[in-house]
């Protein structure tokens, strides 16, 4: 637990700083721990079967290259060149004509590396961008996902008796699930109200906020999945007592991904 904590500490007195700043600073942090994660799942894939160096080099190229797109703008609009996206594609797939042996590189290895890395860099473009547009989104983002997860561990072990999903996640109970979500939802709800736009409608807002906390234990789920179905129990140790990078962003990740489909709402 003490590990944890200070872990936890440490972790904070390192990202705060560039959220702060913001700008280039944080877009080229957050690119980086972008290109961690992509590691993450590259060496998680790797227990069974390792990928070609130079196919690897090139996936951490297109995750920075992913992540840092329209990392200047104020603005928050999105959008993705599809003439990359082609070239991508084509980069992946055709490597398996010239190896030649599916034992070393085939189709589920190149479809593997395109969805992770436009997961990965997708993901991390977006936190980019909620930051540039306003660093009190980001706050409202983290609050959700840390206030959520944090009492949904303190409800569960209180009062949690109903698993959750008990194959994926042997300690996740129903009741920490309802119990980190109201949680999140109230803190999330107050912040947004007090410092953001207090003219929004308050029933919309809870409803939103409500989805997204929701959405943040989902992908806590989801990555616990893959965890699952390659026999890790973290993706990596780099965080000791919390793991890798992807096991600390899971829940903002999937966030941040709702984020950009209901912000058109708030």
């Amino acid at each position: 637990m003490k590990k944890r904590i200070f872990s936890a500490i440490l972790m904070i007195a390192v990202f705060l700083p560039f959220l702060i700043v913001g700008g280039k600073a944080f877009a080229i942090f957050m690119s980086f721990l972008s290109m961690l994660g992509l590691y993450e799942l590259i060496h998680i894939r790797e227990t069974k079967r390792e990928f070609p160096f130079l196919i690897k080099v090139f996936a951490y190229l297109m995750v920075i290259f992913f992540s840092m797109s329209n990392f200047s703008s104020i603005e928050f609009s999105y959008y993705v060149d599809y003439r990359v996206m082609a070239f991508m594609i084509f980069a992946f797939l055709t490597p398996m004509i010239f190896i030649n042996d599916s034992g070393k590189y085939n189709l589920n290895d190149a479809l593997y590396l395109v969805g992770c890395i436009l997961f990965v860099g997708l993901s991390f473009n977006l936190l980019i961008i909620t930051r540039n547009f306003d660093v009190n989104y980001i706050i409202y983002l983290l609050l959700i996902t840390t206030i959520t997860d944090t009492f949904a561990l303190l409800t569960g072990m209180l009062v949690g008796k109903t698993k959750l999903a008990p194959t994926i996640s042997p300690k996740k109970t129903i009741e920490g699930f309802v119990g980190g979500t109201l949680m999140g939802t109230i803190v999330a709800v107050a912040f947004y109200t007090t410092v953001i736009n207090p003219m929004l409608p308050l029933v919309l807002l809870i409803f939103i906020t409500f989805f997204l906390a929701c959405i943040g234990q989902l992908g806590d789920l989801v990555f616990s999945s893959i965890k699952r179905y390659y026999g890790q129990k973290d993706f990596s140790e780099l965080i000791p007592g919390h793991g890798g990078i992807l096991d600390r962003f899971d829940s903002l990740i999937f966030v941040a991904l709702a984020f950009i489909i209901v912000l058109g709402i708030i």
